[in-house]
């Protein structure tokens, strides 16, 4: 069954062929399989060296049921999939966030503490609402961190909560900022580097003006709204 998946029994004789130092071409031949079939089975299962029959069939299953789950009709953000409203604002918002470039793992996790009323979920809680892995999260959660986008808790029973603030809106804008002004800095430099006086200079210096002017910016905003 060449379009089929590999059986155990295909697996013991691929690990059985590779112990003999055979290539994919001829393991594939004996298997009346693509070649590309049985190099893709070895290479995401520890390569010739470390591959276990069993071991692949167990991932290979793993990888399967959450295939499987990741499929089902779930809600965006772990609303109930009958709220199709919810549903379709909770992709909307996401996709706004991935417009600006923010990775779609971590702007499915951002939509998500911002349309559930604490503003906080567990990494546990946001794999299931998000029918994902838990290592999807814990990468997606880390990155957010960093930004200063959600923060983290440690809660009872040592389980991390990640959360939003009334802040974290504010917090974003003053984090553009600083890196607007690492941007001026950067072009001041070539500025004077290339010389004021050439195309590249003066296109620089402009460069600088603006981002600094919008850096200033920036920092005036939150601080009226914060007077407001």
């Amino acid at each position: 069954m060449p379009g089929g998946r590999l059986t155990l029994h295909e697996r013991e004789c691929i690990a059985a062929a590779l112990a003999e130092g055979l290539g994919y071409t001829q393991i594939a031949r004996q298997l009346d399989r693509p070649a590309s079939t049985v190099s893709r089975e070895v290479t995401r299962n520890g390569g010739p060296g470390r591959y276990r029959a069993d071991r692949a069939h167990r991932a290979t299953a793993a990888r399967a049921r959450r295939s499987k789950a990741a499929t089902q009709p779930t809600a965006s953000a772990g609303f109930p999939a009958g709220n199709e409203a919810l549903r379709d604002f909770a992709t909307r918002f996401t996709d706004l966030l991935v417009y600006d470039g923010m990775p779609r793992m971590q702007a499915r996790v951002l939509t998500a503490l911002h349309l559930t009323d604490s503003g906080r979920l567990t990494a546990a809680d946001l794999a299931h609402q998000l029918a994902v892995s838990p290592a999807s999260i814990s990468t997606a959660v880390n990155a957010l961190e960093k930004r200063d986008l959600i923060r983290r808790d440690r809660a009872t029973h040592r389980r991390d909560h990640y959360y939003i603030d009334d802040n974290t809106w504010h917090r974003t804008t003053l984090n553009l900022a600083q890196a607007a002004q690492a941007k001026v800095e950067a072009a001041r430099l070539g500025a004077q580097l290339l010389g004021p006086t050439t195309p590249a200079g003066a296109r620089l210096h402009h460069i600088a003006q603006y981002l600094d002017y919008l850096g200033n910016q920036m920092v005036q905003v939150v601080e009226r709204w914060h007077d407001h």
